[in-house]
């Protein structure tokens, strides 16, 4: 078990004036979202590289609005605010790139080998450790006015308190053995994602390198959901846009750009 002062977030201790993301950090007891946080911030200060962490959150969220186990304590909850100079078309990739990221932050801070399920889920051994999700904020002539980027590691769970229902398809660092606390990985994470902002989008090549040997997807039977209707094919490759390229039974391929993947043998889907 960590001294308590070793796993508190503190911002003084996590923001740097040497770094855009993390210049300045705010850390919450509570809030509903950090995610939500960024979002409110993003109308005033305007704040380029803000980051919010939290010890809890109320109403987190992952992808297609699906409730993130938020409990107080047991994870990192993070969330940062960035302009990236750079147009809607290529901004999309950003998610990807901050899955490879993560990967190179947990390594660095807690010795674990973690892979991507595409399009952005963390496993470690073959669960879920980490969610992602990233929000644009467009203005009103539709260019970009901000992307938000929220990260949920999960670090001190047992498997009694992610439930019957979640038991089955994640994990925690704990589980795993690793004891850290959740402020020197929240340094680790945000020095990598200032990383990434200052490559974003020109060293696009060594990210998709990277991205391609941690996904675990490729490879495996997949099942493409769009709507009611179910398509099984072959994980093949990443594109350069970081769509997944499946092959279907007649032999054709197509790309997969969006909407529901899920891979069979992975986190319980078939």
């Amino acid at each position: 078990m960590l001294p308590r002062e070793e796993d508190m977030l503190i911002a003084e201790r996590l923001a740097s004036p040497h770094r855009v993301v993390g210049r300045e950090v705010v850390c919450l007891t509570q809030v509903d979202s950090t995610n939500e946080e960024c979002r409110r911030r993003a109308a005033g200060e305007r704040q380029n590289g803000l980051a919010v962490c939290a010890d809890g959150q109320t109403r987190g969220r992952g992808r297609r609005g699906r409730d993130f186990q938020s409990l107080p304590g047991r994870g990192l909850y993070l969330s940062v605010l960035l302009r990236p100079n750079a147009p809607l078309s290529e901004v999309s990739a950003i998610t990807a790139w901050t899955a490879v990221a993560v990967c190179r932050g947990l390594e660095r801070a807690a010795g674990v080998r973690a892979d991507i399920k595409w399009p952005n889920d963390i496993l470690l051994e073959g669960k879920k450790l980490c969610g992602i999700l990233t929000e644009l904020g467009v203005g009103e002539n539709g260019t970009l006015d901000y992307v938000i980027i929220g990260i949920g590691v999960n670090v001190r769970q047992s498997e009694a308190e992610f439930g019957p229902e979640l038991a089955p398809i994640a994990t925690s660092l704990a589980q795993h053995g690793v004891t850290l606390g959740r402020g020197a990985l929240a340094q680790a994470l945000l020095e990598e994602l200032d990383a990434l902002y200052r490559d974003f989008p020109r060293e696009s090549a060594a990210y998709l390198a990277e991205y391609r040997r941690r996904c675990v997807t490729l490879g495996r039977e997949v099942t493409v959901l769009r709507g009611s209707a179910a398509t099984r094919a072959t994980a093949l490759d990443i594109d350069g846009g970081f769509g997944l390229v499946i092959g279907l039974p007649d032999g054709t391929r197509q790309t997969v750009t969006s909407g529901e993947v899920s891979v069979r043998g992975l986190l319980g889907y078939g």
